[in-house]
């Protein structure tokens, strides 16, 4: 039987991580139902800590555009477009679903109740020790749609 051999680069395959969402909720049931709600906060402060410390880098040094590109790009690579409202003191976001959302929906899973953690708790730990604040005005549990700001803080 003769054998094909296929060459493929990632960057030609659509980049996808729906796995990881479904991870992260898990992980965040495991860690309510065994150790409680503040454990699941300290640990999404603490991954995001870690994982985006260039982008809270960045953010220090004052630079919001940069958490604009970030947020822009993530959802564009998950096939979500969200509007960005900018200006030098505040970006104003608004997502019209989260993707890990739809996702686990689609699937059927049951969705970790506090999984608006992942917005909130998330956001405040990128601020951490920058000139940002961030604040969650809205969000609705059933699709993840959200509003969300970052403004300077005010000495």
């Amino acid at each position: 039987m003769a054998r094909e051999i296929m060459e493929r680069r990632a960057a030609e395959n659509t980049y996808l991580h729906k796995d990881f969402h479904g991870a992260l909720n898990h992980g965040m049931i495991y860690l309510q139902s065994h150790f409680g709600d503040e454990a699941v906060r300290e640990w999404l402060r603490d991954f995001t800590r870690q994982w985006h410390a260039p982008l809270r880098q960045r953010l220090a040094a004052g630079d919001l555009d940069a958490l604009r590109r970030h947020l822009e790009d993530l959802h564009r690579s998950e096939g979500v477009a969200i509007a960005c409202e900018q200006s030098p003191e505040a970006l104003v976001v608004r997502v019209p679903a989260c993707p890990a959302v739809s996702t686990l929906r689609q699937r059927g899973e049951a969705i970790c109740s506090l999984f608006v953690e992942t917005t909130r708790t998330v956001n405040e730990a990128l601020c951490e020790g920058t000139p940002f604040q961030a604040e969650l005005l809205a969000y609705d549990p059933a699709t993840g749609a959200s509003l969300q700001r970052f403004s300077r803080r005010t000495p």
